[in-house]
């Protein structure tokens, strides 16, 4: 029989019964696995460095730091960690500030058990957790930002064929939409957005759309 090598998984949320709930739910899934559990943001922070989980989720709004400032701190000294947010806020100014922190994914508490597992899935494969007409109003803004910034960044190059991929994961293509767009298999397409990722320090689709944006890689149009 295979081994199952299962996604290693860090939560953090000051409510136990949150804890309590997504731990019962991803018991229940032979590909993944609950490696550790935080009451508070600082907590989280040392688990994950401790632990180095494949995704971890958190909360907004915990005691000692939220989850914008553990997912700068952890984005920042383990970026292949992807970053999950779990919350029962929805409001712009956090969607924006936990993106450009280097949030992979961003759902609500209220969603189906079905959608949080989906979730961890797709961002552990680096694929993006956000409805491509919200992410293209925050980048918008990242635009904006970048305008007034005048944010200057280390040159790095990307092929012609990372190119081509980059513009159509800012289109919101799948990596299946992409195999087929580009006749190629879905295993080449993986692999060139692993270079991305690596070329960019991030880990994921939605952080790498982020910072090419913010390097004018890609403007507004290209996500039409």
């Amino acid at each position: 029989m295979n081994k199952v090598n299962k996604i290693r998984i860090v939560i953090a949320d000051d409510h136990a019964v949150v804890r309590e709930g997504t731990r019962a739910l991803l018991e229940r899934e032979p590909d993944m696995e609950l490696v550790g559990e935080a009451s508070d943001g600082e907590m989280a922070c040392r688990l994950i460095e401790e632990l180095n989980p494949a995704v971890a989720i958190l909360d907004i709004a915990m005691p000692k730091l939220s989850g914008i400032e553990v997912t700068r701190l952890i984005k920042a000294r383990l970026p292949a960690t992807a970053i999950l947010i779990l919350t029962a806020y929805d409001d712009d100014e956090y969607i924006f500030a936990l993106l450009e922190a280097g949030a992979a994914g961003y759902l609500l508490k209220d969603a189906p058990s079905s959608e949080l597992v989906n979730a961890i899935r797709a961002v552990y494969s680096g694929e993006s957790v956000l409805h491509h007409s919200i992410a293209r109003k925050v980048i918008q803004r990242a635009i904006v930002h970048t305008e007034k910034e005048d944010e200057k960044k280390p040159f790095v190059e990307l092929s012609e064929r990372e190119t081509e991929v980059l513009h159509l994961v800012a289109r919101g293509m799948t990596n299946k939409n992409i195999s087929d767009t580009l006749h190629i298999s879905i295993r080449t397409v993986q692999r060139h957005l692993n270079t991305i990722f690596n070329k960019l320090n991030v880990g994921s689709r939605t952080e790498a759309i982020f910072q090419s944006v913010k390097r004018g890689w890609i403007s507004f149009e290209d996500m039409d």
